[in-house]
Parts: C-alpha cells; sequence; structure tokens
C-alpha cells in the first residue's frame, strides 16, 4: 500500500473529507441519530505539544486540523466526522506507519472491546491513547484505502439494473483509491472473483464475509448496532471489513437516552432497536441480540441489490411510529418488484428472512446467515433448494405418484416380458399342454398376489415421501423430527424399491421351478440353468434401471423441498454420501446387464441358440441404450448429491465459523 501525499492546504484535507470516506466507517450520514453531549469537558491545562490551548480555554473536536500532531500520531489527511468523534489518516511516529486515528471525548468502553475483535472482516484496531491534558482518546487502527459501500451504493443507483455486475464494486473501490492516490493492484485473484459475478451474487459475495463478522462479534458478545453502507469499508481488492462498532451505549451514564446515545442510524434499525430509540416503547437496549444486526445487514445489502431501501423513510419531527409502522408491517410488494429479475430464488429468501418483522423469524446467527449467502453463491445447488418457478417443475411434482409408479413398473415389465418369453421357449413350450395350460394358471395367480403385495409394502414405505413435500407445498407444518423422517425415507426410495422388487423376483425364481417340479413330475437340470441365467438378467434390470429413475427424481424434486431453512446436520450429509456411494454400485449393475445376455448364450445348445437369439440380441442391444440413459441419470445424481452435501454439510459450517 503506497503511503497517501501529505496535503498541504487545508483546503486540500477538506476536499478529500469530502470524499466521505472514513477509515472507521463513520461518514457524514444525515440518518444518524446520535449526538454530542449537551456540554463538554474543558481542558484545565495548556497540551504539552499541538495542538496547544490558552490555560482554561474549551479545547473541541473542532479545533483539529491536519498537519497537528496528537501524541504519537501526525494528522495526514482528514477522512470524516461524526457526533462523537474525527478520524484522520495519520502517520504514527513510532512504528513509522499509516493508520486511521479516531479522536473523541474520553467516555465509553469502545475501544478495550474492539481491541478483542481480530476477523479478516473486522477493521483491526490496535489500541488506544489518552490524552488527558485535552480530555480525549486516540482510537488507532487499520488503514482501509478502498472506500466504503456508501461510495459504491451511489454507483449503483447511477448504473441501470442490467448493466451491473460485480464489475461496479471494483469500479468504485478503484475510484476511490485514484482519488487518494492509491495504487490498483495489478493481480489479485479475489478481483478476478469478483470480476466474475453478477450484481447478485456479488450483493451475496459481501453479505457472506459481513454476516462472518457479525457472527464472530456476537460471539464474543459484541453487537454492532450500526450496520450501514457507511460502516463497511473495503479494500484495495473489494474485501469488505466493518467499522464504527456502535458499543458504548450505557444507560448508567447520567442525562443519555436512546435517542441522543444509542447511536445508530434510523433507516437501517431492526424494529426492536427503533423501540428501544422511542421514549413511548417499553423495548431497552438489552433486548437486542445479534439478529438485530442480522436485520440491518439485510436492509443494507436489498438496499445494495435493489439501489433503495424496503422501507421508504419517514419524514417528519418524530419519524419513530412511522417507521415502526413500516417495518412490523414485513417487505411489500413494492420493494419486492424493484427486485432485479436475475436475482437468485435463494438471495431474495435470504434477505426477506432478515428483514422478518419478528426476530424469531430471523437467522438465529450470523454463521447461518453466513451459510445462506454461500448457497447464493453455488448456482447449482440454490436452483436445488429454491428452484425457479417452471411449469414442468410443478407439473414433476405433482404427478409424483404416477412418475414413481412408471420408474418401476415400465423395467419390471420389460424384464418380465423377457422372462416369460425365455422361459417359454427353453422350457414350458417342451412340455405337455396340460402342464402348460396349468403352469399358465399357477403363474397368473402368483403375479395377482406378488404384483399387489409390492405395491401395497411400497406405498408403506414411501409414505413419507409422498405426504410430507405435498403438504409442505400446501403450507402444513412439520415438526424436525418428522422431516428428518421424510428426508431419511426420501434417500432411501430406490433402495427400498429395489429391495421389494428385487425380493419379489427371487420368490418367483424359487416358485417356478418348484411349481414345474410338482405339475410336470420333474424338469431336466438344465433347465434350472435356464432360470437361474434369466433371473440374473432380469433381477439386474429389477435393481439398476428403477434405482436411477426413483432415486434421481426424489432427491432432485422431493427432497430439496423437505429441507429446512439452514439446515445444518451431520445426518444428512451422512446419509447423501452414503447414497452417493452405492449409486456407483448400481451403476456397476447395470453394466452387467448386457454382459450377463450375452454370457447366459454360452449355456444353450445351437438349436436353443436359434430360438432364443433375437431376444437375447434385442436385450442386449436395449440394454446398452438403457445403459447409457442410466449412467447420464448417475452423473446427474453425482451433481446434485455433491450440491447437497455443500447444503447441508456440519463440517462446511464449522469451518464458516472457525474463520
Amino acid at each position: 500500500m503506497s503511503n497517501p501525499p501529505v496535503p498541504d492546504t487545508a483546503a486540500d484535507a477538506t476536499q478529500r473529507a469530502d470524499e466521505v470516506t472514513r477509515a472507521d466507517g463513520t461518514e457524514l450520514d444525515g440518518t444518524r441519530t446520535a449526538a454530542a453531549p449537551a456540554t463538554a469537558p474543558t481542558a484545565t491545562a495548556p497540551a504539552s505539544g499541538d495542538p496547544t490551548a490558552p490555560a482554561g480555554d474549551r479545547f473541541t473536536l473542532d479545533d483539529l486540523d491536519v498537519g497537528d500532531r496528537i501524541d504519537d500520531f501526525d494528522l495526514l489527511v482528514a477522512l470524516g466526522r461524526g457526533a462523537f468523534a474525527r478520524v484522520f489518516l495519520a502517520r504514527q511516529r513510532s512504528l513509522q506507519r499509516l493508520v486511521a486515528v479516531k479522536i473523541s471525548r474520553d467516555h465509553g468502553t469502545e475501544p478495550q472491546t474492539l481491541a478483542q475483535l481480530d476477523h479478516d472482516y473486522i477493521v483491526r484496531v490496535f489500541d488506544q491513547r489518552l490524552v488527558p491534558e485535552l480530555e480525549m482518546k486516540v482510537l488507532y487502527m487499520q488503514y482501509v484505502p478502498g472506500g466504503t459501500l456508501l461510495s459504491v451504493l451511489r454507483r449503483v443507483r447511477q448504473v441501470p439494473p442490467a448493466q451491473r455486475s460485480g464489475d461496479l464494486l471494483l469500479d468504485a473501490v478503484d475510484a476511490t483509491l485514484a482519488a487518494k492516490g492509491e495504487i490498483v493492484p495489478a493481480e489479485s485473484s479475489v478481483r478476478a472473483e469478483i470480476a466474475a459475478l453478477t450484481w447478485p451474487e456479488t450483493v451475496a459475495w459481501l453479505g457472506r464475509r459481513l454476516a462472518d463478522a457479525l457472527d464472530y462479534a456476537g460471539r464474543r458478545g459484541v453487537l454492532h448496532r450500526d450496520v450501514k453502507p457507511a460502516n463497511v469499508l473495503l479494500t484495495a481488492e473489494g474485501v469488505p471489513k466493518l467499522a464504527d462498532f456502535n458499543i458504548s451505549f450505557d444507560q448508567s451514564v447520567v442525562g443519555t437516552n436512546p435517542t441522543s446515545y444509542f447511536g445508530g442510524s434510523l433507516s437501517y434499525m431492526s424494529p426492536e432497536q427503533l423501540s428501544a430509540c422511542h421514549p413511548g416503547r417499553s423495548g431497552v437496549a438489552d433486548d437486542l441480540d445479534t439478529r438485530s444486526d442480522v436485520y440491518s445487514l439485510g436492509v443494507v445489502l436489498w438496499e445494495l441489490l435493489t439501489g433503495q431501501r424496503p422501507f421508504p423513510d419517514v419524514p417528519g419531527a418524530e419519524p419513530l411510529d412511522g417507521m415502526l409502522t413500516l417495518r412490523e408491517a414485513g417487505v411489500g410488494d413494492e420493494a419486492v418488484s424493484a427486485l432485479p429479475p436475475d436475482c437468485p430464488a435463494t438471495l431474495a429468501r435470504v434477505l426477506r428472512t432478515c428483514l422478518d418483522p419478528d426476530p424469531e423469524g430471523r437467522w438465529p446467527s450470523g454463521a447461518e446467515l453466513s451459510r445462506q449467502f454461500e448457497l447464493c453463491l453455488d448456482p447449482h445447488a440454490r436452483d436445488l433448494v429454491d428452484p425457479p418457478p417452471s411449469r414442468r417443475r410443478k407439473l414433476l411434482q405433482r404427478w409424483t405418484v404416477p412418475i414413481l409408479v412408471a420408474a418401476v413398473a415400465v423395467p419390471n415389465a420389460l424384464a418380465g416380458a423377457y422372462n416369460y418369453h425365455h422361459n417359454k421357449t427353453l422350457i414350458i413350450d417342451n412340455l405337455a399342454p396340460l402342464v402348460q395350460r396349468n403352469f399358465d394358471q399357477i403363474q397368473y395367480v402368483i403375479n395377482a398376489i406378488a404384483f399387489p403385495l409390492g405395491a401395497v409394502i411400497l406405498l408403506y414405505m414411501c409414505r413419507y415421501p409422498l405426504t410430507v413435500p405435498r403438504g409442505l407445498r400446501k403450507g402444513r407444518r412439520y415438526d424436525a423430527r418428522t422431516l428428518a423422517r421424510a428426508r431419511t425415507d426420501t434417500l432411501l426410495l430406490g433402495d427400498r424399491v429395489v429391495a421389494v422388487v428385487f425380493t419379489l423376483w427371487a420368490i418367483a425364481g424359487l416358485v417356478y421351478p418348484v411349481t414345474l417340479q410338482i405339475i410336470a413330475g420333474g424338469i431336466p437340470g438344465r433347465a434350472y440353468v435356464h432360470f437361474l441365467g434369466s433371473l440374473l438378467v432380469c433381477g439386474a434390470i429389477a435393481v439398476a434401471y428403477p434405482f436411477f429413475f426413483v432415486t434421481f427424481y426424489a432427491v432432485r424434486y422431493l427432497y430439496p423441498v423437505l429441507l429446512p431453512l439452514g439446515i445444518t446436520s451431520s445426518d444428512d450429509d451422512r446419509q447423501l454420501r452414503g447414497l452417493d456411494r452405492r449409486s456407483t454400485r448400481y451403476l456397476a449393475v447395470a453394466a452387467s446387464v448386457p454382459l450377463v445376455a450375452v454370457a447366459g448364450v454360452t449355456f444353450l445348445t445351437p438349436d436353443q441358440i436359434g430360438q432364443v437369439i433375437g431376444a437375447v440380441r434385442v436385450l442386449a442391444v436395449g440394454a446398452i441404450f438403457a445403459f447409457v440413459g442410466a449412467y447420464w441419470l448417475f452423473r446427474q445424481l453425482e451433481t446434485d448429491l455433491r450440491a447437497l452435501e455443500r447444503v447441508v454439510s456440519h463440517e462446511s459450517a464449522t469451518r464458516q465459523v472457525r474463520s
């Protein structure tokens, strides 16, 4: 980072201050409600160095100017000011480094608290110095040169929605760097990542990092209370850093009240924070938790995404009542209509959840919110969890039972047809006419029992995957235990179908030879070989193809509906990984069908080969095409499972919390 030039004149410093860029995030923002105390402390003795003041004169923040020296710091550039403090770019003499210094009256516990926060997405506070002769404190911190989200927001409002992208963020940062004489990074993997994003993805990219910062602070008992665009600084690479934690409110300070000293910006406050500021409401500062900061972050990101806040400002001397009314009503249709056309449904859902009037309806922590923004950046995963509205998807979800019946019945009907033709040609046609008729009658009886029995068993085993997703789409609510059971049964749907169907084929493989043995008085030993070969081929068909059809449908169209928002489940992660491994084994079974069919011909005599060669050819060629289809489903299923693993992965969530 290059050193910015020291201004030669106060006018130069004023021009830089007019960029409305402050190192700790405090900017000239008309919506800030914090007001300075009625009286200011008075210096009792002249300062030992610059600035100086005659004894007995009152020294104020307005007396500070570029070129002054405060303790160990030479003030270089005025970066901004707020109700309680002024911020300068300064050179720390002892370490010869550039820092941002926040000079304010000596009150509150802000420095001690902020110095404990060490996170990639929070402005690093180094330490504080007290200047007792001026009754001032100097908080010095990391200098972040890329401006704030406020400057990005101004650019958003100037660019049509169709032309916004990640480059917009970089352009805003570069303009600020150029104005400060900073050098734009020549090569940066972070900037390349941002440049490839759409604008909604850029907002999610920023939101994911700011949510991490809120989670880190929240787990240490620190609330921000003033999340707004002016308090989100940007590095030269465009990485956001949260600044200006407004933690110094103390109800024990005499003569203060929430609206005069609580701080914060009305336009970005949560309903409960507005209530704490309202003299006629019962809310107090102790009512706030991380969910209040989550709400404020939702307002910031909504404004960044659309160019306007979800709730209009309320004019007048007492706006709190009107603002509370708007927020308690929730996000309106007019605000939703301002979302850009390329905004993913996931991002819209995440932001609306942030803006829920009831804190219980919001994301309970920054960690869960961060994971949701991570989902917004995963196109395949977000389209599974929040699919774009389409007529095809609605029809497929509505026809669940017919689709699953067809997925099971069609492969088994084809396998049954082949099995009947194979055994009839090689065995039954060689028996006496009476035996043939008796065998056909017995076969009808067995099928009349087996198929309805299998259907009843499958319907019972599939009751949760069939009923719960339909109920959720109709607005019904289920407890966590029911949803977990439905998700487990949905992921096991293909396996259970295979287990039932294969069991019926195995029973048939035993019943038919025994039946022939009874009614025919014995059959040649070679006939048992034919039964076994036919059973292997038909069993492979009954196992592989229904599994892929049923599982693909269940994973893509049923399972995502059952995922509660913000789920982090090691059980679901384990089940998805297990299904991924099993699908590979079923693919090997599908590949074996044409091989087993051709291998079975080697057990036939030349005459028998001539009788079944046509059916074997049809089976072999059909099985090859079927394998191609099964392989396509396997790859689609594999992609879906990996995406869903990222959604529910407990390990991924833990890594984000620790970052």
